[in-house]
């Protein structure tokens, strides 16, 4: 038997969508961090103790979490996974001592794991012309998802967001596309004309959805119905595989190239950062991994002290 309340994570949900206005994938998977510690540890939210969450924490990292039970594919979770379980936890203990349910958080003093700064896989832009020409444009799905990736590439815009457009999002004659992202924020990106282009293709054979319900949603599926995130995971992993291309890539790689792009090719981080629709500047900085031969270069020609 749980030795906890399922609606203390009904309430924490709320907490975590209307006062913290997070996205529906991370109250998710804070809630699903949150119930597998709670049933792992087999304590009660207001009796648990540091040592609980360090212990659970190593036992993540280990492995030996759900051994053979529920929970077996949490097993050897890496240290950024690690990292977001203690966010998780932080935000659910901390909410109980604001809501006088817990006298102190058990977080305090857990460190995370330090992580090494990540460098996403980047497409070249001739991998990006290879997979484009890998779709089959004599169907009305190659045509669809033709202008999936003419989108998540020549916008930057995360899957999630992919999958949210609307019709009414696009905006042909003047060139943009309204996204929402993280945060319910809206933001105009510009819309190329490859990718106009392709939108315009698959609309001019888009089948009639299936119900006044979907009327609306850009990306529909075979039944008529708004496409996955599944089902465009799948289609890249497909494309990429048909182009020869053996690079660990996602739908999220386009947006990681697109960034790469822009920067190696001169633009402002402040307009890439207005661009992907990051809160802060330094998640956009990531992309200044660009070719060292660039950043030399430009060094060169702009410095004070040249010759």
């Amino acid at each position: 038997m749980a030795a906890y309340d399922d609606r203390i994570l009904d309430d924490f949900a709320y907490y975590l969508k209307v006062e913290r206005r997070m996205s529906p994938n991370t109250v998710s998977s804070y809630c699903s961090d949150v119930r597998n510690f709670l049933r792992e540890t087999g304590v009660r939210p207001e009796d648990a103790v540091t040592s609980d969450v360090i212990r659970h924490l190593s036992d993540l990292t280990k492995g030996s979490v759900g051994a053979g039970k529920t929970h077996k594919s949490l097993a050897g979770i890496s240290k950024r996974t690690q990292a977001r379980v203690l966010s998780s936890l932080k935000s659910f203990f901390g909410w109980l001592v604001i809501e006088g349910d817990c006298k102190s958080d058990p977080c305090e003093g857990v460190d995370a794991p330090k992580l090494g700064r990540y460098l996403p896989e980047v497409l070249s832009v001739e991998e990006v012309d290879e997979i484009m020409r890998s779709v089959d444009l004599s169907t009305w799905t190659g045509r669809r998802d033709r202008a999936i990736l003419e989108i998540l590439y020549g916008c930057g815009i995360r899957v999630s967001e992919a999958v949210d457009l609307k019709i009414s999002d696009i905006f042909m004659k003047e060139g943009v596309v309204s996204v929402i992202g993280k945060g319910n924020k809206q933001r105009i990106v510009p819309l190329g004309g490859m990718a106009s282009d392709a939108i315009g293709n698959y609309l001019a054979v888009r089948p009639a959805p299936a119900s006044a319900k979907y009327d609306d949603s850009l990306f529909i599926n075979k039944n008529g119905k708004t496409l996955s995130r599944v089902s465009i995971f799948n289609m890249v992993k497909r494309q990429a595989s048909l182009s020869g291309i053996s690079k660990n890539i996602s739908p999220h790689t386009f947006r990681h190239s697109f960034a790469t792009h822009l920067v190696e090719n001169g633009a402002d981080l402040r307009v890439v950062q207005e661009m992907l629709g990051h809160e802060s500047i330094l998640t956009t900085e990531i992309y200044t991994h660009i070719d060292s031969k660039t950043w030399q270069a430009a060094v060169l020609r702009f410095h004070p002290r040249k010759k």
